[in-house]
């Protein structure tokens, strides 16, 4: 009978040795193993690609693993969306996108998924300002004198929109509303076409990302009058914000983010969290980000989502109150 008890305590201190050691694997588990697929959703060589890759390489240099970004542009961002949203929940597939993303229910009548609903959110890394350009064969150079002659002669002023539903489009919404004026929009595919009108004088205002818009404004192609964020950008400090103009409740950016698949694991979401948080520290420290001109933002999950979540209703009340119906 002693023995008995012997043989069944080793057996069940065996087992329990083993779940103790399997338990300690779970908890260590090592994130990531393999290599890590950033997806955006716009053409390569634009503000969000080249945020995208500076990230993408710091990220590989602190995990240690291959960190690839997959350009899979189209449809309003919409391609490069769907793929992350539908791709398995590892966290080896994630999103690197731009304030549109979360618009996508806003800006399209019937769009492929719900972008609050549909993804984890991770974190948001920075914001971008946007600039505020006028064609150069304009008199006016400051804001306060483009509202009135727009409101004078508002069939003479035309704002172009590089895309709708972007912040680009939100922000000349706001300059509409601040300004109290009746403002044609002309639709283009894009930033550049939308800049070519605006030099040559056949549109008159374009609002958009000031990294888009710098090259032209100091080559005097087009001319900048005012960047639309809380503060003058880095890149053109020289630029009035629209506060320092007149317009104090005209504040207006783009700003960028990563997401992930919906029910992300939350250890995973949270190391994908805390080693994006210290790679855009490493960005600001090294200087990296100050070719683009935008703000590093270092935020919890929950914030994140916060932000999210006000920032599309803040913009559907805009839009909605604008007249416009999605397409």
């Amino acid at each position: 009978m002693h023995i008995r008890i012997q043989k069944l305590v080793g057996l069940l201190m065996g087992l329990l040795m083993g779940l103790l050691i399997a338990s300690s694997g779970l908890a260590q588990e090592k994130f990531p193993e393999g290599p890590i697929k950033i997806i955006v959703p716009f053409a390569a060589g634009g503000g969000v690609d080249s945020a995208a890759r500076l990230l993408a390489r710091q990220l590989q240099t602190d995990l240690g693993v291959p960190v690839i970004v997959d350009n899979r542009p189209g449809a309003s961002g919409t391609i490069g969306g769907k793929a992350v949203q539908t791709a398995p929940a590892d966290g080896l597939t994630l999103l690197f996108s731009a304030a549109t993303q979360v618009l996508t229910g806003e800006a399209m009548a019937k769009p492929p998924y719900d972008p609050l609903k549909d993804f984890s959110f991770v974190a948001r890394t920075a914001s971008a300002p946007l600039l505020m350009v006028i064609s150069p064969t304009l008199p006016q150079t400051q804001l306060k004198d483009i509202m009135q002659a727009a409101r004078t002669e508002p069939d003479k002023w035309f704002a172009g929109l590089p895309a709708l539903g972007a912040p680009s489009h939100l922000a000349t919404l706001m300059l509409a509303k601040e300004g109290q004026l009746n403002l044609a929009t002309v639709v283009y595919r894009g930033t550049a076409p939308a800049l070519t009108d605006v030099a040559g004088g056949t549109t008159q205002i374009l609002i958009d990302s000031i990294i888009s818009l710098q090259s032209l404004a100091k080559a005097g192609k087009v001319k900048p009058i005012i960047v639309t964020s809380a503060k003058r950008s880095a890149l053109m400090p020289e630029i009035p914000t629209a506060a320092e103009s007149g317009f104090p409740n005209f504040v207006a950016e783009s700003w960028y983010g990563v997401w992930g698949p919906k029910d992300l694991p939350a250890k995973r979401q949270q190391a994908l969290h805390k080693a994006i948080n210290e790679a855009t520290r490493q960005l600001v420290k090294s200087g990296a980000y100050a070719p683009l001109g935008i703000d590093p933002v270092i935020e919890s999950v929950d914030d994140f989502r916060k932000y999210s979540q006000r920032y599309v209703s803040e913009s559907a009340s805009l839009l909605k109150s604008s007249g416009y119906r999605p397409e």
